[in-house]
C-alpha cells in the first residue's frame, strides 16, 4: 500500500528569536494510488513538504506515514521512494539504458530483471529507440522521459515530483502532461508532483493542495477548488485570469464598491464589510435592460476562441471572459454585467475565509 499520511508536519530552520517556520502544520491523508498535487507560488515551502516526504529534509514536528510506517527516522533509500526531478539528473558519460538501470545494478538487482524492467519502462515511455542513446542526443523532453523511466523501473510504493516540467518549452510542457496522466493511469501509483503552475495543477492532479506560506490553504478536487476556493488566496491563485476581488460593503441586495452601487439577484449572506469574488467567464452579458453591474472598459485582448475584457468597476480592475464570436466592446465604452447569484462567492476581510 502506497498511502501517505501528513500529521501536523512542521518544518522551521533555526531556533529561538531566528527560528523561521517554513511549514506549519499540514495534514493530509492520500490514497493509495491518488494523484496529488502541490501547487503554491515561489517560497511557499511546497517543494520543502516534498523533501520530507523523500527524506531529504528532517522534519521539525509531526509525522509522516508511506505504507502504514512512521518514516521520519528513515533514510531516503528506505522509504521506498522514487523521484523526479526538475533537472533530470541524468549520468552524461551513460546511455539511456545504463542510466535507467544504474539504481538496478547498485540494488544489485539480476542483470534478467534489470533487463525486463528497463525495456518495459522503455516501452511505457516511448523509449525503446533510443536506449543506446547519450543524454546529450536527447531532447529536453526526452531526458525527462529517461529520468520518469529510471524512477519507474525502481517500482517504488511512491512517486514524488519536484516541478519536473519547469525546463521544458509551453508545447513540450503540455506533451508530457499526458504522458504523465497516461503513465499514472497505466502504474497506478501513489504520486505526488509539485508545481507553481496551476494550469499543471488543474490537468494533472486528482487532488490538490494549494499552499501558502507554509499553509495548507485547501486540499480538495481541482474542480472542487476552482468552484468553491476556501479562501481569498485560492481565489486569487487558482484560474487564470484569477478571479475578480472586490472589496466593499454590503446592504442587502445592494454591494457598494467605490460609490459605486451593484446590484444582487438576492441578499448578500450578511451586511457589512466583505469581499465579493467573481470569475471572469461568469460575468452575465446579455442584452437585458435591467439595471446590473457598469464595467469601463479600458483594453481587449484577442485570444483566438476567446477574448479578454480588461477594465474598472468603480476605481476596482476587473476583468471579463466573453467569447470571440460576440461583437467586442471599444476601449472607453461601458459593458452591462447581469451575474448570477450562484456565481457569487463572498470573503470574510478579516480572516480572509470562504463565507457560505
Amino acid at each position: 500500500m502506497g498511502s501517505i499520511s501528513l500529521r501536523s508536519v512542521q518544518k522551521t530552520y533555526g531556533h529561538g528569536a531566528k527560528a523561521n517556520p517554513v511549514i506549519q502544520g499540514v495534514s493530509a491523508e492520500i490514497a493509495d494510488g491518488e494523484f496529488v498535487v502541490i501547487v503554491g507560488p515561489s517560497g511557499c515551502g511546497k517543494s520543502t513538504l516534498l523533501r520530507m516526504v523523500a527524506g531529504l529534509e528532517e522534519i521539525t514536528g509531526g509525522e509522516i506515514d508511506i505504507g502504514g510506517r512512521v518514516v521520519n527516522k528513515l533514510e531516503p533509500a528506505e522509504r521506498d521512494i522514487a523521484m523526479v526531478f526538475q533537472n533530470y539528473a541524468l549520468y552524461p558519460h551513460m546511455s539511456v539504458f545504463d542510466n535507467m538501470a544504474y539504481g538496478l545494478k547498485i540494488a544489485k538487482v539480476p542483470k534478467p530483471e534489470i533487463e525486463v524492467r528497463v525495456q518495459k519502462a522503455a516501452k511505457i515511455l516511448e523509449l525503446g529507440t533510443l536506449l543506446q542513446r547519450k543524454p546529450r542526443e536527447l531532447s529536453g523532453g526526452q531526458r525527462q522521459r529517461v529520468a520518469m523511466g529510471r524512477a519507474i523501473v525502481r517500482e517504488p510504493q511512491v512517486f514524488l515530483f519536484d516541478e519536473p516540467l519547469s525546463n521544458l518549452d509551453a508545447k513540450l510542457r503540455a506533451q508530457t502532461r499526458l504522458e504523465i496522466r497516461k503513465l499514472h493511469a497505466e502504474l497506478g501509483v501513489t504520486s505526488l508532483f509539485v508545481t507553481h503552475d496551476q494550469v499543471e495543477a488543474m490537468t494533472l492532479a486528482q487532488r490538490m493542495i494549494v499552499m501558502n506560506a507554509g499553509r495548507m490553504e485547501q486540499f480538495g478536487a481541482p474542480e472542487d477548488v476552482y468552484a468553491r476556493p476556501a479562501t481569498i488566496f485560492v481565489a486569487g491563485f487558482i484560474g487564470s485570469p484569477p478571479m475578480n476581488l472586490l472589496a466593499g460593503r454590503a446592504e442587502g441586495a445592494r454591494f457598494q464598491v467605490d460609490g459605486q452601487s451593484l446590484p444582487l439577484a438576492c441578499a448578500a449572506p450578511r451586511s457589512g464589510e466583505l469581499i465579493l469574488g467573481l470569475r471572469p467567464e461568469h460575468g452575465g452579458v446579455d442584452a437585458s435592460e435591467v439595471p446590473g453591474w457598469a464595467l469601463q472598459v479600458d483594453t481587449i485582448e484577442m485570444l483566438g476562441a476567446e477574448r479578454l475584457v480588461h477594465g474598472r468597476i468603480g476605481e476596482r480592475p476587473f476583468t471579463l471572459r466573453i467569447d470571440s464570436t460576440l461583437a467586442p466592446p471599444t476601449a472607453g465604452s461601458v459593458m452591462t454585467l447581469h451575474p448570477s447569484p450562484r456565481h457569487l462567492h463572498w470573503f470574510d476581510p478579516q480572516t480572509q475565509a470562504r463565507i457560505a
